[in-house]
């Protein structure tokens, strides 16, 4: 899906994305809830993926309205993730300010030019800061997954304010493809991980009892 997609994008071939992109996080759900059978499902990764669905959707349309109705959608994945990654984990207080600052830096760079959009960029760059900073207490998987969010959602506000470059369209997909892999993936991975660790512990105390 994300080949068809980035082909789509880079021959600004409609169909091809009308195709492709709709499907790429839907992908990641069965994914996701598959490699959890049996266990507790991540609802709050899958929720988030909804979410993101949506705003694919959402922003496969032209206008100003459906770019907002995007963002709003996909601050809904944001939050979902941050939870989810909060719930498990609390990222180290220097990332956290190191985040902080490059939120501070970039809105501040970027201000003067958003016109109307600086409101509600400003509501969603917060979400989307918290999230790249609580994926990095998960793992090395999800805070590169987290990096590529904020990267990708910043070219995106960067052609917002007027500033556009070749290739950057390409960029944006590619970079929000590979961190909505990395992070279902480097969520997943870690939770079976923990369960198995909590099971095999649980094994041996079992084990030890009967002993």
């Amino acid at each position: 899906m994300v080949a068809v997609e980035l082909i789509g994008v880079a021959t600004d071939v409609r169909v091809l994305q009308w195709i492709a992109k709709p499907l790429i996080a839907p992908v990641l759900i069965w994914c996701v809830a598959s490699l959890r059978q049996g266990e507790r499902r991540p609802n709050l990764m899958i929720a988030a993926l909804a979410f993101a669905t949506v705003g694919d959707i959402v922003l496969l349309v032209p206008g100003t309205l459906p770019f907002v109705l995007g963002m709003a959608a996909f601050l809904g994945t944001q939050v979902m993730l941050t939870i989810a990654f909060v719930g498990r984990r609390r990222p180290k207080s220097w990332t956290v300010v190191g985040y902080g600052v490059l939120w501070v830096v970039v809105n501040t760079s970027l201000w003067n030019q958003l016109g109307g959009l600086r409101v509600p960029i400003l509501v969603y760059s917060i979400a989307l800061t918290a999230m790249a900073c609580a994926a990095t207490a998960i793992s090395a998987r999800t805070g590169v997954g987290g990096a590529l969010f904020l990267l990708s959602d910043l070219l995106i506000g960067v052609g917002a304010a007027g500033m556009d470059f070749p290739g950057r369209d390409l960029v944006v997909m590619s970079t929000y493809a590979a961190a909505l892999y990395l992070i279902a993936t480097g969520a997943t991975a870690t939770g079976s991980g923990a369960t198995g660790a909590t099971a095999t512990g649980a094994t041996a105390t079992g084990s030890a009892a009967t002993g």
